[in-house]
């Protein structure tokens, strides 16, 4: 399957994120944290649960700002898969409309779609399995479809950088795999693909890894 990606707009340079720190609600979840990411691949962010890869994507998304230090990612034009638990399951709209959903930002004020967005729509409504579920509301999607549903948006983007929290959450091993062939591709086109993740899967066939326990410990 053909990757739709625009090489020009892609991060060229290393993500950087150096001495930083954060905290919510009082509690610290990094404490002089450094690190460093490189462009145009599959980086999986691991860790046991509760040591702030959330938080990280959150961070690198610009939704967070760090109380300390510096988080440069080298884009503005950045997609965001939340975990599919965060979305509204009764929220009224078809598979297809939340996918054309990942091109608002290039339709402009009339969000009126034209025929190369309604491509790249059905390409990943094609790549993801969904072109016969593509009427359906995301109310009546089964927890796997909706999960591929959130991943065609954020595909549909055509980011430079692509932000997933695990992405594969949900999934059967045979959309597990199709999920790990796209993040690959996005990546030989270009992209730069970040998730979080507890799956072995998607962390074997990551070209990165960036362990926050690891980073805990080196702090102490």
């Amino acid at each position: 399957m053909t990757i739709i990606f625009n090489k020009a707009i892609a991060i060229t340079s290393p993500i950087t994120v150096s001495a930083m720190s954060f905290s919510y609600s009082g509690t610290t979840v990094f404490r002089d944290v450094t690190l460093s990411i490189p462009p145009a691949t599959v980086t999986a962010v691991v860790g046991s649960n509760g040591c702030g890869k959330s938080t990280l994507l959150a961070l690198l998304a610009g939704i967070h700002a760090p109380d300390t230090g510096t988080v440069d990612v080298g884009a503005t034009d950045i997609a965001f898969a939340v975990q599919r638990s965060a979305v509204t399951d009764s929220f009224p709209l078809t598979a297809a409309e939340a996918v054309m959903m990942g091109r608002w930002r290039r339709l402009g004020l009339l969000r009126r779609p034209r025929a190369a967005d309604r491509a790249v729509v059905e390409h990943y409504l094609t790549g993801f399995g969904l072109s016969g579920l593509r009427d359906r509301t995301l109310g009546e999607l089964s927890g796997g479809q909706r999960q591929r549903v959130l991943l065609a948006q954020a595909f549909a983007q055509q980011a430079p950088l692509v932000l997933l929290d695990e992405p594969t959450t949900g999934l059967d091993e045979e959309s597990v795999i199709a999920v790990i062939g796209h993040l690959t591709r996005l990546a030989e086109a270009g992209a730069t693909i970040i998730a979080a993740t507890h799956d072995p899967a998607v962390i074997a066939a990551a070209h990165h890894c960036i362990d926050l326990d690891e980073h805990r410990r080196a702090l102490g």
